[in-house]
């Protein structure tokens, strides 16, 4: 679904990713790790075409998408959820499902479906998204995303920071999207032994490189955490 390929990125005069391949399998999961400042966002922000690539190139599903802006990523059904929970902490929770549903063919249906996800966002629905917590501003996060109907879910760190019931929760919902078919998804998480459950294959990030990867279950965490403690 998504590939990497030689991929090399910088900020102004500095190198962060170097020579970077990593690919998603279509309906699957891949998992990026690595320590705070390994470059796993920037990978995300190059996915999504907020970064562009110095050299190498990304293919989604087979096409060359290097050189395309972000809406253009999106509208190939591409969808990002950032590392913060982010919302519009103005608007009440239906407010911001309603702001990606609104416009768009299926988006009654696809509101629906996401609440139907995450119910805790019907029983918040009067609230303001700056009042919910960290995990409820997440759940929010993950399913306005799930409104636009996306082909691939890039995911930055969707359990930091968060309450470990909530934790579990978004932990579940993210194996129940992907066992349903048709999503694939993109995981950077730290939390070594969700990212190994959820992942057909995994990645480990060492100053904007891979040092690591393999398939992905628990019976990888050895590796993982070896590779980690580098």
């Amino acid at each position: 679904m998504l590939e990497f390929v030689d991929v090399e990125v910088g900020y102004g005069r500095s190198m962060v990713l170097h020579g970077v391949s990593v690919s998603v399998p279509t309906d699957g999961v891949s998992a990026v790790m690595g320590h705070n400042g390994a470059g796993k966002s920037t990978l995300l922000r190059a996915a999504t075409g907020i970064l562009r690539p110095r050299s190498g190139k990304i293919l989604l599903a087979g096409e060359d998408i290097t050189k395309l802006a972000p809406h253009q990523r999106v509208a190939r059904g591409m969808a990002y959820v950032p590392q913060g929970q982010q919302s519009f902490p103005h608007l009440t929770t239906t407010e911001n499902l309603q702001l990606i549903a609104d416009g768009r063919k299926n988006g009654k249906k696809s509101m629906a479906e996401a609440i139907e996800m995450f119910p805790i966002l019907k029983e918040l629905g009067d609230r303001r998204a700056g009042l919910l917590s960290g995990g409820q501003r997440q759940q929010l996060a993950i399913a306005r995303a799930l409104i636009t109907e996306p082909k691939l879910l890039l995911l930055d760190e969707p359990t930091e920071g968060i309450q470990p019931s909530i934790v579990s929760e978004i932990e579940d919902k993210i194996m129940m999207l992907v066992e349903r078919g048709g999503l694939s998804v993109l995981l950077v998480e730290q939390h070594v032994g969700f990212a190994l459950k959820a992942a057909q294959h995994y990645y480990v990030l060492e100053s904007g490189r891979v040092t690591s990867e393999g398939a992905g279950g628990e019976q990888a965490q050895a590796a993982v955490r070896a590779a980690l403690s580098v």
